[in-house]
């Protein structure tokens, strides 16, 4: 039941304070990657579409399929176990309790980003390094270049706005699996939320530490049989602004930090925990 789910968030925010740093980070430099493994495989399913090279399907099903298969990050995540940021936005709920100091949980947050960004990062080098960008006569890299140029060129508003609303979702997929009794269940909960986050072009933190990283890679280091695949220039495409996605990805971890902590985690806890109404 909900009020059961809401102890339970608060009992698992208390145990990842309680994990060594050397642990907490290794786990967050799994989530990093496996949320990178899902960026990767939506890539690689959106690229035809983005590309206009083959068959395009509507807009809606390109992104609702890419959803479907970026999912793979999060159930890794929560099956396989690793640490997430924008999950961990949830540990204000055992803050909220008293059961939990503030420098207890800045220092899981900050341990945990920085892991996924390395996570995510080095899984970018790992597919640059690959070649797997080339693919289908560079289709991939065409998509990876598109969506780390749009994900750097966003209104920092905006930015900040759209990583409000992804955290919503991300958070209530991981609210519905502490809810579930079987992989299965767990799996399930998480798929629509986080399909509808992609489907909506929702801006999650740890996502961007893949696509725009790739998107450089390639910008700087692709050789010249794939700008001879795709039929122009490095130049002739719109420049990924590594500095602006620095503020970006600021904005975003905010926005994303405010859809979980308060929206999701904040609520929840005033209605099934604040003094007075929990049920201990």
């Amino acid at each position: 039941m909900p009020d059961a789910i809401a102890l339970a968030a608060e009992d698992l925010g208390m145990r990842k304070a309680r994990a060594d740093p050397t642990t907490l980070f290794a786990l967050a430099v799994l989530a990093g990657a496996f949320i990178a493994l899902g960026g990767l495989f939506a890539t690689v399913v959106m690229s035809s579409a983005a590309t206009g090279t083959e068959i395009t399907l509507p807009y809606g099903v390109t992104r609702l399929l890419g959803g479907l298969v970026f999912s793979l990050g999060l159930i890794l995540v929560i099956v396989g176990g690793a640490q997430l940021f924008t999950g961990d936005a949830l540990m204000v709920m055992a803050w909220a309790s008293g059961r939990l100091k503030t420098a207890e949980m800045v220092r899981v947050w900050v341990t945990v980003w920085a892991g996924n960004f390395v996570g995510a990062a080095g899984t970018a080098l790992l597919v640059f390094l690959s070649g797997q960008y080339a693919f289908s006569h560079g289709a991939v890299a065409a998509t990876a270049l598109y969506f780390a140029s749009a994900k750097s060129g966003l209104p920092v508003m905006q930015a900040f706005f759209l990583g409000i609303l992804c955290n919503v979702l991300v958070c209530l997929a991981v609210w519905l699996s502490l809810g579930a009794r079987s992989v299965t269940d767990k799996i399930l909960a998480i798929v629509f939320p986080v399909s509808a986050f992609v489907a909506a072009g929702f801006e999650h933190c740890v996502a961007n530490m893949y696509f725009v990283p790739l998107g450089l890679l390639i910008e700087w280091g692709a050789p010249d049989s794939l700008w001879a695949d795709l039929g122009r220039r490095p130049d002739a495409l719109p420049p990924i602004a590594a500095g602006r996605f620095l503020v970006n990805l600021g904005a975003v971890t905010l926005g994303n930090w405010i859809g979980g902590a308060v929206l999701v985690g904040g609520v929840y806890w005033f209605i099934y925990r604040r003094p007075g109404r929990a049920t201990h």
